[in-house]
């Protein structure tokens, strides 16, 4: 497991061994730990943009020991249909999960985003991470659905108070032709929430009748 002070020295670290300024954004517990959702993760999750940016944070963190390991050790649902997996990496406990441009057909584009945090890894070069609001993270916590994700839903959720349930939903429609079994993962994850937390009936009214209509086409 890494703690949240460990995690920045890493990055400090990979900053390091760096060849060139690369920019990047993170989800999962890296960027739950940045917004104080929870103190420890042992998944580093990072989208860049280009492939020759991961190329070159791969050949930092290869020289600090890490090497690649088999997707399906990590990802077991909906395998058969994804889309441009992840670059996995792992030294002991610890584990990068690197995407390229989107997660699983979930697009990440960062002149669109808004983001929240930025923070700058100065070594050799400099590691530029930007971290996405909550509602992103959780919704990308149901596209990924490993282990502990819906953990770490719940931790935000419980957290938090003011979720912007209409921006998750319309998010998750518009990606639902990319990412088709993102509707009906995110209404299963969101009537587990509901045993914590008060949500609507109205949003998944928006979510069967959205449904409705691709499956309908």
């Amino acid at each position: 497991m890494i703690e949240a002070n460990d995690q920045e020295a890493l990055f400090r670290l990979i900053a390091e061994y760096l060849e060139r300024d690369i920019d990047c954004v993170c989800i999962g517990g890296t960027a739950m730990m940045f917004l104080g959702y929870k103190t420890t993760t042992k998944d580093i999750d990072l989208i860049f943009q280009i492939e020759k940016d991961r190329s070159l944070f791969i050949g930092a963190i290869e020289r600090l020991g890490y090497t690649r390991k088999s997707i399906t050790s990590v990802y077991s649902k909906h395998i058969k249909k994804r889309k441009n997996e992840p670059w996995i990496f792992s030294r002991g406990e610890e584990r990068f999960d690197l995407f390229v441009k989107d997660v699983f057909g979930f697009v990440i584009n960062p002149e669109k985003e808004n983001f929240v945090q930025r923070h700058d890894f100065i070594g050799k070069k400099e590691l530029r991470i930007k971290v996405l609001p909550k509602e992103h993270l959780i919704l990308l916590k149901v596209v990924t659905d490993r282990e502990k994700d819906y953990e770490d839903i719940e931790s935000i959720i419980q957290i938090e108070k003011d979720i912007n349930w209409d921006f998750i939903i319309d998010e998750a429609i518009s990606e639902r032709v990319k990412v088709p079994w993102i509707l009906i993962d995110l209404e299963e994850k969101m009537q587990k929430l509901r045993k914590i937390t008060l949500i609507k009936e109205k949003y998944f009214g928006k979510i069967y009748n959205a449904e409705k209509r691709f499956s309908s086409k």
